[in-house]
């Protein structure tokens, strides 16, 4: 959110914070919620930089597209392991996960 909203939101009484403080999340939620977020958008970034469609990734995975759809929107019913396996189904390394993990950004309310 840029400055000038945020400020202009504060003085008419409306208190900004982030997504964990709205949603009362614990630091170890707050850690799980982020890193399936950076797997998920690693995983779309990955498949289509490989010009690979969503159909094309389920038939690797042997699952569905809507699947993938939902992998790659970190839909809560994703685990973390099928987000793992759909990376290395791409090629990802442990070392491209712990990048896409490291670079993720703590996400803020609106």
């Amino acid at each position: 959110m840029r400055k000038t909203k945020q400020r202009k939101l504060e003085a008419a009484g409306w208190r900004v914070g982030t997504a964990s403080e709205f949603l009362e999340l614990s630091p170890e939620e707050t850690a799980l919620v982020e890193t399936k977020l950076a797997l998920s958008a690693a995983l779309r970034a990955r498949r289509t930089a490989q010009h690979l469609s969503q159909a094309a990734l389920a038939k690797r995975l042997k699952s569905s597209q809507s699947r993938i759809a939902k992998m790659e929107a970190a839909d809560r019913t994703v685990s973390v392991d099928l987000l793992l396996r759909g990376l290395f189904a791409l090629g990802a390394t442990a070392r491209d996960v712990a990048k896409a993990i490291q670079h993720r950004r703590p996400t803020v309310a609106a």
